[in-house]
């Protein structure tokens, strides 16, 4: 065989091997396509047929006034508002991709509900009473929805269709439990607990706590994000004023990363290159206006921040998540009652008025084969 020929084949093997790997997922659990990089199905342009028929908006859930205000990416201005229910955080896409969930936990009382959206109509439907549904998961097979119910440091695993209660788990030592991700093969998840400064690991299959880990007593850890070749998971907290490194396998901490005040949400860009860090600009709960917000955007490969985008004037920019064709980050601006819109070229900002306190924003639809939940984690 000649050198150029061997060459050429060794070069092929290569490149090759990140697909040739083969990642045995946990019963149900779609395959992993690239186990270089699991969101390349969720990358630019690749709609699900089962997204076919969804209008293009954005639907922003604003806590403190009761309603989502649905906006047109195209004009760019609000086209609809309607009700919910009482405090809604977060609008999270269904695994299956045909429901958008509206998750109204009721801050602090008791008749929290979920409200379900036809994407195809962008209308409402009937509210499902579901105690303190501050955020939602669904299991790597989807079978379940996994609410997470915050007040009571507890998951509540749900028929995913029906939200009918099927199952409880207890997890004592994580006060404020509210985000999560999910490891490669989909065999555990790893919980954010706001209110202690520690994740917790849990067992996926065996549905259990497999223990805690500390990131810093005083800390408040919000989202959190696996590294596209699923080997460590990013944790923003809002106190660190960054975000934390963690190997999922191990459950250590392996370091810290700054990015600016009060790190809060976290975005794979759609090739799974880069990570957008939404910085709130406070690290107080309930922020005043025009603080020190801005986006900073980390390279996956080398795990160092290459730009901050910061918000002229000032602002809050929270939840949300990036448009199909990868060109605009949509956050929610938490403490302004605004939305803002990041040319992820530029990251020049345009900002568009919405009702009191918007939070868990969503775009929609979302390239993907399936959403493991909060506002769309595609895979």
């Amino acid at each position: 065989m000649h050198l150029k020929t061997s060459l050429t084949l060794l070069a092929a093997l290569v490149c090759g091997s990140a697909f040739a790997q083969t990642i045995k997922t946990v019963p149900g659990m779609p395959p992993v396509v690239n186990a270089s990089n699991l969101y390349s199905e969720a990358g630019a342009g690749r709609l699900s047929p089962g997204v076919a028929s969804a209008l293009p908006r954005i639907y922003v859930p604003n806590l403190r006034s009761n309603d989502v205000y649905v906006i047109d990416p195209a004009t760019m201005k609000v086209v609809d508002k309607f009700p919910v229910g009482k405090s809604p955080q977060h609008v999270v896409p269904s695994w299956d991709l045909q429901t958008l969930w509206v998750a109204n936990n009721a801050e602090g009382k008791n008749d929290g509900s979920l409200t379900p959206i036809d994407p195809k109509t962008g209308k409402p439907g009937k509210d499902v009473a579901v105690d303190d549904p501050y955020n939602m998961y669904f299991t790597p097979d989807g079978k379940q929805a996994i609410v997470v119910a915050e007040a009571h440091a507890r998951l509540d695993f749900r028929d995913a269709q029906t939200m009918a209660l099927q199952s409880s788990l207890e997890v004592p030592e994580c006060k404020g439990i509210n985000h999560a991700d999910f490891a490669i093969d989909g065999s555990y998840a790893l919980f954010t607990c706001e209110f202690g400064g520690k994740l917790a690991k849990i067992d996926m299959v065996n549905r259990k706590v497999l223990g805690y880990l500390e990131l810093n007593k005083k800390g408040m850890p919000q989202d959190i994000r696996v590294s596209p070749d699923g080997k460590v998971f990013y944790v923003a907290d809002m106190m660190a004023d960054g975000i934390y490194v963690v190997d999922g396998e191990s459950f250590t901490k392996l370091g810290s990363i700054p990015t600016g005040v009060g790190a809060h949400g976290l975005y794979p860009s759609r090739d799974g290159s880069k990570l957008y860090i939404s910085n709130r600009g406070s690290n107080m709960v309930h922020g005043g206006r025009h603080g020190k917000g801005s986006v900073s955007v980390l390279d996956f490969a080398t795990r160092k921040v290459l730009t901050t985008w910061p918000i002229p004037g000032g602002g809050s920019p929270d939840m949300g998540n990036v448009s199909a064709d990868g060109k605009v980050l949509w956050l929610s601006g938490r403490f302004d009652d605004v939305v803002y819109a990041f040319d992820t070229d530029t990251g020049a900002v345009k900002s568009i008025k919405v009702g009191a306190e918007p939070h868990g924003l969503t775009v929609w639809p979302q390239p993907g084969r399936y959403s493991l939940g909060h506002t769309g984690n595609m895979r």
